[in-house]
């Protein structure tokens, strides 16, 4: 039922990762990573150790967007990105969850160090780096006219809150800094023009929903929020995004 169920309606997403594996000593826990450097993207496994610790992501750039998943066990995806700013060695989010940035004090996910160019760093939290654990972690660094990760703030309005990428977007996350909120997620691929206002959840089970609440415009260079929905626009609230270009910005079309 769950991706070819006779009759129903599904979307993918994918990122190519490149065609081969291979082992990364870059940190102090040697890694198995598979990296595209040009899309900025590495997938990258490795067994925890239960001490604060450093893995190898093999982009060659700072990743802005890291989510981990123990493997072997139940436990939450863990969520780090850029746009969390000072706090951002500590802050975190759920990718399954509805918690605001860091919501439940914990902090010991991220050894309070920012990734580098060469690795992200893990702490002594079970969803990240327990004894022995396996785990999984997806990598994202920027790649200008390609991806882009950042923040915005809200304005509750129909004349929303336009936010730069630097490109026209295929795929948008968004999640805002409000316990409670869902990740809403958006793409060009089930609705093919503006305004889009039909969203998806990334941490629930629910159908795709259709609401006016949700009208976005896509456009040639970011977007602009057209809906008034809590989960991306309410005045004066913080959203964390990650998007990923249709098209390099030199050859966008414009919508």
């Amino acid at each position: 039922d769950y991706v070819n169920h006779s009759g129903n309606a599904y979307v993918g997403w994918s990122w190519d990762a490149g065609t081969s594996t291979a082992t990364n000593n870059d940190g102090s826990i040697a890694a198995s990573v598979r990296v595209n450097q040009s899309a900025g993207f590495s997938i990258v496994t490795y067994t925890g150790t239960g001490s604060n610790a450093t893995v190898g992501h093999g982009l060659n750039a700072a990743p802005y967007w890291v989510v981990v998943k123990r493997r072997d066990s139940a436990g939450s995806w863990i969520v780090w990105h850029n746009a969390f700013g000072a706090a951002s060695n500590t802050d975190y989010l759920y990718l399954n969850g509805q918690i605001a940035i860091g919501g439940d004090g914990s902090n010991a996910f991220w050894n309070s160090t920012v990734p580098t160019n060469s690795v992200f760093s893990v702490g002594t939290g079970g969803s990240v780096n327990a004894s022995n654990a396996t785990y999984v972690a997806y990598c994202w660094a920027p790649v200008a006219g390609y991806s882009s990760f950042g923040q915005y703030t809200g304005n509750g309005s129909s004349d929303g809150t336009f936010v730069y990428t630097g490109h026209r977007s295929r795929f948008l996350l968004i999640k805002a800094d409000i316990a409670g909120e869902d990740w809403v997620v958006i793409d060009t691929e089930r609705e093919t023009y503006n305004t889009i206002d039909s969203v998806l959840f990334a941490n629930d089970a629910t159908a795709e929903i259709t609401n006016s609440a949700y009208n976005t415009d896509i456009l040639s260079n970011g977007f602009k929020l057209r809906g008034t929905n809590p989960r991306f626009n309410t005045s004066g609230e913080t959203y964390v995004f990650a998007s990923f270009a249709e098209h390099p910005f030199k050859t966008a079309r414009a919508r």
